[in-house]
């Protein structure tokens, strides 16, 4: 009879006792079914507690790293006291306070962060009156706008449109704003950019203009201490000069004109502090049309993509905010119109005025045909810029080379997109979408309906129209839709190898018999050249 081991025959023992086994036997049991026993004790010991929430497994545990970290005397004697201690410090609060701990919720925490859009410079509350906000001919009713566009499902909700409405209006306290526009929200992966389209005072814009142009000087005279330096540098040494010429670099458009004819201020939240973005320029958006890149919402974040980006996000998100705006801002035909006749005609007109005269169509017009809406922004050309400029044209003091140089700048031809004011549904589609889509807001109620336009190029993009009240609005990622995937542009072709020719072709080593040769031909030659002056000297 069996005997011995911790366990009777007719006692489980969780399986580690099999039928037929010993452990003093040389017997090996089956190892399968030994893993399966230790797996169930494991998970019998992994049972947690109703009472406490603890498991005999991790306590174990936890008992035995403190007795081997403090490695105490008689251990075997105090475990249980050891044991009481470990559950003790499971229990124990992390600030032994008198008083509950007090938790902030997150309703309070919402508030705190809001609570600078509601208080006046003065320091004390808000208690102005409607009218006299409104009053300010500047500061743009979003809450109205909100509405509108909440008809069609479209837009934010109610608290952060008034927190934006709070913000802009802090902005134009602190800036010296003519116009301000709510322009949108583009999303990004860690913030997202709230978008404010100002336009400042004549004054002020004149001043950045100045600023700029002593930057310029600036940067012009570090240029002209350089090469002199270089000089210098190539009198001591003169290395081989490079024969390439980069292309010119074609001038950003002036401030108040073409892309840079708003001011762009954003922020991460309403509350936090405006910051404004810098002009654009053709280069910035050439490259955004080759790239499509996600924000971070941190303006200065890197943008690395090939071609390589001339700029930070903050360069990147002005490029994009120009080329949606060149794109989808419209408005009801007729709603603008020129100044002057002779604009009119001239495609590069960029100024406009609003048409006293307007009669608005009727909303079921507006969403049967694309033709009651025209683009009051000019669309950007090819160049980068609203207005082609000859970039190789020179002034009449240059050289000859720069001469032959203006007159092949004179070939190139000028790029002319459409002018303003032309309407929507000239636009091309993407292969078989349309290029907007417009709808009524409700066609329950048709006679307080109101028409919406969404834009299917740049998602995200929607205009409204309710007799003579219209807006624009964009809440998206800031991509252009492409039927296709985006696929980077290749990098330049490798540079080709210098044409081979006899001057630097390597020859072909001789063989023996050609040296001997070459070599008995030499002596032959010398010997007839020595007898030469032999018979010369016998004639003399």
């Amino acid at each position: 009879e069996r005997g011995h081991g911790p366990y009777q025959p007719h006692e489980p023992g969780y399986g580690l006792d099999q039928p037929e086994y010993s452990p003093y036997e040389d017997e090996i049991p089956d190892p399968q079914a030994r893993m399966l026993a230790i797996k169930n004790a494991k998970a019998y010991l992994l049972k947690t507690s109703t009472k406490s929430g603890l498991n005999l497994y991790d306590h174990f545990a936890n008992i035995l790293t403190k007795i081997l970290d403090e490695q105490p005397t008689n251990t075997v004697d105090i475990i249980e006291d050891i044991s009481k201690d470990v559950k003790w410090a499971q229990f124990r609060k992390k600030m032994d306070t008198l008083r509950d701990e007090h938790l902030i919720p997150p309703t309070f925490q919402a508030a705190e962060k809001y609570k600078a859009l509601f208080v006046k410079e003065g320091g004390g509350e808000e208690e102005e009156d409607l009218e006299e906000e409104m009053g300010q001919p500047s500061l743009p009713n979003v809450m109205e706008t909100a509405f509108y566009f909440e008809q069609a499902g479209i837009g934010l909700n109610k608290d952060e449109s008034y927190y934006i409405f709070l913000a802009l209006k802090n902005l134009i306290n602190v800036q010296p704003i003519q116009t301000c526009r709510f322009w949108g929200k583009i999303l990004g992966l860690e913030m997202n950019y709230i978008i404010a389209e100002v336009q400042l005072q004549e004054g002020e814009e004149d001043e950045e203009i100045a600023e700029e142009g002593e930057e310029i000087v600036g940067e012009g005279e570090k240029e002209d201490e350089a090469e002199e330096d270089d000089e210098q540098k190539e009198k001591e040494a003169e290395p081989p000069k490079s024969t390439y010429k980069p292309p010119p670099e074609i001038p950003k458009e002036a401030n108040g004109t073409g892309t840079n004819k708003y001011v762009y201020f954003v922020c991460n939240e309403p509350g936090n502090p405006w910051v404004k973005l810098p002009p654009v320029t053709p280069a910035q958006i050439v490259c955004a049309r080759k790239i499509k890149k996600f924000f971070t919402g941190r303006l200065d974040a890197p943008v690395v993509s090939f071609p390589p980006f001339p700029g930070n996000e903050a360069n990147y998100l002005r490029a994009q905010i120009a080329r949606i705006s060149a794109g989808t801002h419209v408005s009801p035909t007729g709603f603008y119109q020129f100044a002057n006749e002779d604009e009119e005609e001239d495609e590069g007109a960029d100024t406009y005025e609003e048409n006293p005269e307007f009669e608005p169509p009727p909303v079921a017009e507006m969403v049967e045909s694309l033709a009651t809406w025209a683009h009051h922004v000019k669309g950007i050309l090819k160049q980068g810029r609203c207005v082609w400029i000859n970039p190789s044209q020179k002034s009449e003091e240059n050289d000859e080379d720069e001469e032959e140089e203006e007159e092949e700048g004179e070939e190139q031809q000028e790029e002319r997109g459409p002018p303003l004011l032309t309407l929507i549904s000239e636009d091309e589609g993407m292969k078989d979408i349309p290029a907007w889509t417009a709808k009524a807001s409700t066609d329950l109620i048709p006679k307080y309906s109101v028409a919406i336009l969404q834009s299917n190029r740049w998602p995200g993009a929607y205009a409204f129209a309710s007799g003579r009240k219209f807006e624009n609005i964009y809440f998206g990622w800031g991509h252009k839709y492409s039927p296709e995937n985006h696929t980077p542009e290749l990098p330049p072709p490798a540079q080709a190898e210098f044409p081979s020719g006899p001057g630097i072709t390597e020859t072909v080593d001789p063989t023996v018999e050609d040296e001997m040769a070459f070599k008995a031909a030499q002596e032959e030659a010398l010997a007839e050249a020595e007898e030469e002056e032999d018979e010369e000297g016998e004639d003399d």
